[in-house]
């Protein structure tokens, strides 16, 4: 919570000159007083008593005006600015002590006394206090010329009357320079600094505050609770600010968390600093700010954002301004900061501490400077003489008018008086309960004889050694007046917050207690919580929203890490968290839903007869069996006619059936495979085609045959193609064929497959070809047929019969090896199911083509030009 810092090194310097105000010479210097800079001895708060213990407070915020002229001793000018709030923890001490001398069971008969001193709010004057307490009223400087330390050697330092113990500093500057260059034991009410646990730098320092790395911890897990990753923080250009915001930063890192900015303000140049960092706020997409900083640049912050309009921000406080009550009553608060959350200082109640409050009246303390400059504040009149008069530290001149006695603090509510919220004033009330313990513990001697005596560590008021005073300190372990344990682990208490909220009521802003802080853990009342939205609900602070599950982060170049890409997950991969760094691949039968949320089976796929692709296949197949069979009827009703005779009718009916086989063959490869349909599709189509061929074959054999018997010397020739040599051409060339199916489907027939290697989210469920060699015999030996066949019919093409049926099977053969030689390139580059529909497309465009060529122009001249369905025309050339 401190302001103003002043490294150790250069507060020494000022220590070492102005505080002693030493007119230091290299040569010659014999024997000099010293004399205190500043305030004079009895400008503080003293009570005599057989131990007497320190007090160091902010009373002022106003630094005294210093005449550095070390010829001579300092000018003197008064601090001025009282602040009531640290006046407040300061009669706290007060009351601590008056109440222990008033108990019977803690340090009975023993009267402890107090010299308080007011450290003006900044260094050096916090020093030049804490030394006044160190070195006691006068203090005695003897330098000789035979030293060898600069400007000789400090000889002696000694009070009227040790202090062991100081109740302060109030700012770990103050703290520091006690513990590292003054020496004296020390309980901080206010020095918050995480440095100060440490044991080995700092062994005679103690804390009734806990560390400032317990509330900056605290802060992160709030951050890192509500998932805001993308924050800003505006912290005080000090030790303070600098380091919470580097404990905030190491306990978030790992929970993704990134400063957006980090602004400093610094006091002296508060109102530019301010406009900055509000600007900064302005252009930045940050929805939560953190600050770490004193009340007063919080309230010049929040006038530099009303200014720009900048209302919408929720603000995370430390415990530096979360409980200001300048802030809460400040009118631009509830317009700029409304639903603060903050980390406050632990509250507690102080029994009878308000009545001895407003019971004060410096008629009865006459040599309280303090009270008397509160009175004339607050009341506007002298209290009346002192006799201190001449020192008096007040800023209002002899002209104000006297108090009339009636003056009273009961009906006064002011922050002085505000028991509402004792929180650092319990700190003090606290740190004087462990020192008297402390005290009690190491002056409690047992009656036991001379030699334990010497042995022991008990001692007596008068001669009290800070060692032994330091070993009872560190085993203090009492209750409190309110029943809380108090003990302290090293230099620290136990870490204990409140968490409060700013919430707008009618009546202005007010303070809601919402849970608390127990060492790491926080306990949180969510649903008491207001936000800066007015209402229940949890603003969002992120750079980038979320990756939503399906999608996976993936960083912008040169920004940070919060601000990030979704992209979504490569088909057949997943993701199912929220902000996935990387997609998952799905199992082999698996694969992703449309979200890319979850591994799905995957669907199987193969030509069907119930969708677009299979009926149009199965409408063609059975379309061409139908035509073929009302072909084979037409042919059977005009079988006497000469057109159906002219070419061997007996071959015609044949060809027809495998024709009509061919056709039928086809609907064996629509449907799901198995292991019989594959088997049962490959031979049924090669046995159907190679039959349907070797009829084509025959027949233009018989045409030649035919034609070559007219000639003289060929009679022969006809009798090697009757009727018997015909049919048995027919089932010899089929048989071959037969052979090859019956070994290939025995040694290695095609098998069911599932194919996950095409379609992502679907299984293509196919028959495999496992003997290729097999396979590839079926289809040569048919367009081994089909190549003789073509050759054989191009050369009886131009016979001179009218009707040559050599050239409707040249036609014919012409688009049976054009479809099959296409058939091989579109078979091997189709995928999945498309290979079926490819090769079904084959046989059925085949079969048409030989259908048509062969058979329309017979059925033509039989149903529609009989008259030329007669032996003279067909013989005619």
């Amino acid at each position: 919570m401190e302001v103003n810092i002043l490294t150790p090194s250069l507060l020494l310097v000022g220590l070492l000159s102005g505080q002693l105000g030493l007119n230091m010479r290299l040569q010659g210097v014999q024997t000099m007083t010293c004399s205190r800079w500043g305030t004079p001895s009895n400008q503080g708060l003293f009570e005599d008593g057989d131990v007497v213990i320190g007090g160091l407070f902010n009373l002022h915020y106003k630094n005294p005006a210093i005449d550095h002229d070390f010829t001579q001793l300092p000018h003197y000018k008064p601090c001025s600015g009282l602040e009531y709030a640290p006046l407040q923890y300061m009669y706290a001490m007060v009351f601590a002590l008056e109440e222990i001398n008033l108990s019977k069971t803690l340090l009975p008969g023993l009267k402890l006394g107090y010299r308080i001193f007011d450290c003006c709010g900044q260094s050096p004057w916090a020093p030049q206090a804490a030394l006044s307490l160190a070195g006691g009223d006068s203090t005695t400087c003897d330098f000789t010329n035979d030293s060898t330390e600069y400007g000789g050697k400090m000889d002696k330092m000694r009070g009227d009357q040790s202090i062991p113990l100081i109740i302060g500093g109030a700012s770990s500057v103050t703290a520091d320079i006690l513990s590292r260059i003054l020496g004296p034991l020390s309980i901080s009410y206010l020095s918050t600094c995480p440095c100060l646990s440490d044991r080995l730098q700092f062994p005679n320092f103690f804390r009734t505050i806990p560390s400032d790395f317990y509330q900056a911890r605290a802060i992160a897990q709030l951050v890192t609770r509500y998932n805001w990753t993308w924050i800003g923080a505006v912290v005080a250009n000090n030790n303070y600010g600098h380091t919470a915001i580097k404990i905030f930063k190491e306990e978030t890192q790992l929970a993704g968390v990134c400063l957006a900015f980090t602004e400093t303000v610094n006091m002296e140049n508060i109102v530019s600093d301010a406009r900055r960092a509000a600007l900064k706020i302005q252009a930045s997409t940050v929805m939560v700010i953190v600050i770490f900083a004193w009340y007063t640049d919080v309230r010049e912050l929040f006038q530099q954002l009303l200014k720009i309009n900048v209302t919408d921000r929720q603000f995370l406080a430390s415990e530096a301004w979360s409980t200001s009550g300048d802030l809460l009553q400040d009118p631009v608060t509830s317009k700029v900061a409304r639903g603060v959350l903050g980390v406050a200082i632990k509250s507690s109640t102080i029994p009878g501490f308000e009545h001895f409050l407003r019971g004060l009246n410096p008629v009865h303390r006459p040599s309280d400077v303090f009270l008397r400059e509160f009175w004339e504040t607050e009341f506007g009149c002298h209290p009346g003489a002192s006799p201190l008069d001449s020192y008096s530290t007040s800023p209002l001149d002899s002209a104000i008018p006297p108090c009339s006695g009636t003056e009273s603090l009961d009906g006064v509510q002011n922050p002085f008086t505000d028991m509402s919220e004792l929180r650092v004033t319990y700190n003090v009330y606290l740190a004087v309960y462990a020192a008297a313990h402390a005290l009690h513990s190491l002056l409690s001697c047992p009656q036991i004889d001379s030699i334990t005596l010497n042995s022991s560590t008990c001692s007596s008021p008068a001669h009290i050694k800070p060692s032994e005073l330091l070993q009872h300190l560190n085993n203090v372990n009492f209750t409190t007046p309110q029943g809380e344990m108090f003990y302290f682990q090293g230099a620290d208490i136990p870490a204990k917050y409140d968490l409060v909220n700013w919430q707008n009521t009618p009546e202005g802003t007010k303070l809601v207690l919402i849970g608390g802080v127990d060492g790491f853990d926080i306990h949180l009342n969510e649903s008491a919580i207001q936000w800066s939205t007015g209402s229940n609900q949890v603003p969002t602070s992120v750079c980038s929203e979320s990756c939503p599950p399906g999608t996976r982060k993936t960083n912008r170049k040169g920004e940070p890490v919060c601000c990030f890409d979704c992209i979504p997950c490569a088909e057949g991969e997943i993701s199912n968290k929220t902000d996935s760094l990387q997609c998952e691949k799905c199992p082999t039968e698996f694969w992703s839903n449309a979200e890319q949320t979850a591994c799905v089976p995957r669907q199987l796929d193969f030509l069907s007869f119930n969708e677009t692709l299979g009926i149009t296949l199965t409408t063609a197949a059975v379309s061409g069996a139908a035509v073929t069979t009302a072909v084979f009827v037409v042919f059977l009703c005009h079988r006497q006619t000469p057109v159906v005779r002219a070419n061997n009718s007996e071959l015609s009916f044949l060809l027809l059936v495998s024709l009509k086989l061919c056709f039928l063959c086809s609907l064996g490869f629509i449907g799901r495979p198995s292991v019989w349909s594959c088997r049962f599709q490959q031979a049924a189509f090669g046995i159907s085609f190679v039959l349907c061929v070797s009829c084509l074959k025959v027949k233009t054999i018989v045409v030649l045959a035919a034609f070559r018997s007219a000639r003289p010397g060929a009679e022969a020739l006809i009798k090697w193609f009757g009727p018997g040599q015909q049919r048995g051409s027919v089932c010899l060339l089929t048989c071959i064929q037969v052979i090859i199916c019956a070994t290939w489907l025995t040694l290695s027939p095609p098998v069911p497959k599932r194919d996950v290697g095409f379609q992502g989210s679907k299984v293509t469920l196919e028959c495999a070809m496992v003997s290729v060699v097999g396979f590839s015999l079926v289809l040569g030996y048919i367009g081994l047929l089909a190549c003789t066949c073509l050759l054989l019919a191009f050369l009886a093409r131009k016979l001179p019969d009218n009707f040559n049926e050599a050239k409707l099977i040249t036609f014919s053969m012409l688009i049976f090896c054009a479809v099959w030689v296409a058939f091989v390139p579109a078979y091997v580059s189709s995928p999945g199911k498309y290979t079926v529909a490819v090769e079904i497309f084959a046989i059925l465009a085949s079969s048409y083509g030989l259908l048509l060529c062969i058979f329309a122009p017979k059925c033509f001249i039989i149903l529609l030009r009989p008259e030329k369905n007669t032996k003279k025309h067909v013989m005619t050339r």
